[in-house]
């Protein structure tokens, strides 16, 4: 086995992913399993009474290498697939989950457990906590079946595993398949910028001239500024049409059953536990509790949106016929009209902002604010990684490391779409401790030119300073145990860091300092500055729209029987809905893959929104103080929030941080939705 994938010898203790060949994986793979199996057989078997330090503690370091290979393997896997390592992802995935199930529904390992539960009032706070956790992850997973249901439990984790994979690969095959090349007769409207990335794009693909891919920061500007119409339309139902048969990959892609086989497979494993459906199994252990509480959030928002969205949509249609255009505003209309129109009341263009929205200046800002608040310090190193294009910074303060931080933020046809923040290794405090190694992963347009300055939109640098938001999460924890560390938290509590660290990027003393103009030098005019930030919300019914949509069509797939044909199902939801036409779910069910390539956010893609309750106030407690970077608020908020992990329930740091519930107002007002709200 090559030990370069569990002893990692790189700097500042990183893998070298230069030594790492994809011949290495499988058979590591085989001896990494081998020896997680072991270990969790001697803790199951031990003829010790059952302690806390060899059951508890000791499950938590018994799988160490096999975690650490799954890092590296799934690290890659997202970030620059390939068809060697796909195959092997949907060998090694109900392996895996094999192994998930044999360990996890080991009724010795419950057994032990539960007794030290029983008398967890001898253990500290985090080792009783973990100890919960532990039994309670166990109950869940089915270590307290028998028999036939015990023997189908497994098989079900196994198959899920399998559609899981083949669901994320099927989208990514589809993303990375589909070229729109343009003609140059057909660029009207497109902005110079624009067009730069366009021509970038092709280069990558072996193409002359300029095309469009299904990378969202380069479709999206493309669906906002071309004039073309049919060019829109073509480039939008690619988009929208990914996994579900007709996309680039064609059938071979289609996703729809495998979505169907999901929910029926996710709905049995919630009753062979005793649940009423999939959404009380998934919801129990998470802040909102039921699905209940979950609609009655977004039904509070749903309401002054859709009355946003519908006064937007007369006045969009009135301008596609004043361009003498008959008919019906459709979905490829509304991203145009609603840039036109912002620029048309907030004077703003996006040429003209981009010179300021450098990708270094925004990542100076990010790396500020972090130091600003919590004081830390950055030094980019050099290190052998998976890309060239891939980044690397030790993290410190007051001369102490608290973690290695990487930035891989440009697209690349390998790389899966989206941005998301994952670990290679946790913090934790296990004998000599070790600290977080944290990605964010972005799919930013690369620059025209090698060494040329990276461009970033206003909704990019919000990703940026969004996924930073998670790596403080694991940057700052400060806890015993790896599986309380850092993001390892409540899923509708996880995206708190997150989303309140973007209210930094619309800070003026935060755009003032960084936002400077690539080619002068000069900061971001005061006037230009103003104009951004009243324009945030020029669009925000539809926003707010797409995503909810999204959000309830999950949950309602999860909600009573699972639906035969889930298409139908959605477009049921959204008829009772009264969704407007031209505005789509945000992720469509096909390519949903929050919800569909695993099940962290299934029946929680309502999540964003419960975190943006929290976050709204959570910085209203800075802007209380009189300053967004108050420093005894920063230190509450690292205190209560960002250090501990999951060694407390969710709902006690958010009281320990802000001494009250949170409610629905500061996040009306922050989306710009409360005039609408009834």
């Amino acid at each position: 086995m090559n030990p370069e994938l569990t002893h990692w010898t790189g700097p500042l203790g990183l893998p070298r992913f230069d030594l790492i060949r994809d011949e290495d994986f499988a058979p590591a793979f085989d001896a990494c399993l081998k020896l997680a199996e072991d270990a969790v057989e001697a803790i199951a078997a031990n003829p010790e009474p059952p302690s806390f330090a060899n059951t508890v503690a000791a499950l938590e370091t018994a799988e160490e290498p096999l975690n650490r290979l799954c890092a590296v393997f799934f690290t890659l896997t997202g970030v620059d697939s390939n068809p060697a390592r796909e195959a092997l992802q949907r060998q090694i995935a109900p392996r895996l989950a094999a192994h998930g199930s044999k360990t996890s529904m080991d009724p010795r390992l419950f057994d032990r457990v539960e007794a030290i539960f029983q008398d967890r009032d001898d253990l500290d706070p985090q080792a009783r906590r973990l100890t919960e956790l532990t039994l309670r992850g166990l109950r869940r997973s089915g270590a307290g079946l028998t028999g036939e249901a015990r023997a189908r439990m497994a098989q079900i984790r196994e198959r899920l595993a399998v559609l899981s994979t083949d669901f994320a690969q099927n989208v990514l095959t589809d993303e990375r398949d589909f070229v729109l090349p343009i003609a140059d007769g057909r660029l009207a409207g497109l902005p110079d910028w624009l067009l730069r990335s366009m021509r970038a794009a092709a280069r990558e693909r072996g193409q002359a001239g300029q095309v469009v891919t299904l990378n969202r920061s380069l479709i999206v500007p493309f669906l906002e500024y071309a004039e073309d119409r049919a060019l829109r339309e073509t480039a939008w139902r690619a988009w929208t049409a990914r996994g579900d048969g007709s996309g680039a990959g064609g059938a071979k892609t289609d996703n729809r059953p495998l979505v169907a086989e999901i929910l029926a497979l996710r709905h049995e494993r919630a009753t062979l536990l005793g649940y009423a459906d999939f959404a009380s199994y998934k919801l129990e252990p998470e802040m909102a509790g039921k699905a209940e509480n979950v609609e009655a959030l977004l039904h509070q928002v749903w309401s002054p949106a859709k009355a946003r969205v519908g006064a937007d949509a007369e006045r969009f249609a009135q301008m596609l016929h004043d361009d003498g255009i008959n008919g019906a505003l459709e979905p490829w209309d509304w991203r145009f009209y609603a840039e036109r129109r912002r620029k048309a009341e907030h004077d703003l263009d996006e040429a003209e902002v981009k010179p300021y929205l450098t990708l270094e200046a925004m990542i100076g800002a990010v790396f500020d604010t972090a130091s600003r608040l919590f004081g830390l310090e950055f030094r980019e190193f050099d290190a052998p990684l998976w890309s060239p294009e891939v980044r690397a910074w030790e993290i410190t303060r007051g001369g102490k490391q608290m973690a290695v931080f990487l930035g891989d933020y440009f697209a690349r046809p390998s790389k899966r779409s989206g941005a998301w923040c994952s670990s290679l290794q946790q913090q934790h405090h296990i004998g000599a401790g070790q600290r977080a190694i944290v990605t964010n992963v972005c799919n930013f347009t690369p620059p025209e030119e090698q060494g040329a300055p990276a461009y970033l939109s206003w909704d990019d640098a919000h990703t940026l300073f969004h996924e930073f938001g998670h790596a403080l999460h694991h940057i700052l924890s400060d806890v015993a145990w790896p599986s309380i560390s850092g993001t390892s938290v409540a899923r509708d509590f996880v995206e708190l860091p997150s989303q309140l660290y973007e209210h930094w990027l619309e800070q003026p003393e935060v755009l003032d300092r960084h936002a400077r103009h690539v080619g002068t030098g000069e900061p971001l005019p005061a006037g230009l500055r103003d104009r951004i930030l009243a324009a945030r919300n020029a669009d925000q019914g539809f926003a707010t729209t797409e995503y909810l949509q999204s959000a309830l069509v999950d949950l309602a797939f999860h909600t009573g029987a699972p639906p035969a044909d889930p298409m139908a199902r959605q477009a049921e939801v959204l008829a009772q809905l009264g969704a407007p036409a031209a505005i789509p779910m945000r992720h469509a069910t096909p390519h949903f893959a929050h919800v569909f390539s695993g099940d962290g956010y299934s029946s929680g893609y309502y999540s964003y929104m419960w975190s943006e309750v929290m976050d709204a106030d959570a910085f209203d407690a800075f802007l209380e103080q009189g300053s967004a970077f108050d420093p005894a608020t920063a230190a509450r908020l690292e205190e209560w929030i960002l250090s501990k992990g999951d060694s407390r329930p969710a709902d006690e740091l958010w009281l320990k941080f802000r001494e009250r519930k949170p409610g629905v107002h500061a996040l009306l007002k922050g989306r710009g939705l409360l005039a609408d709200a009834s």
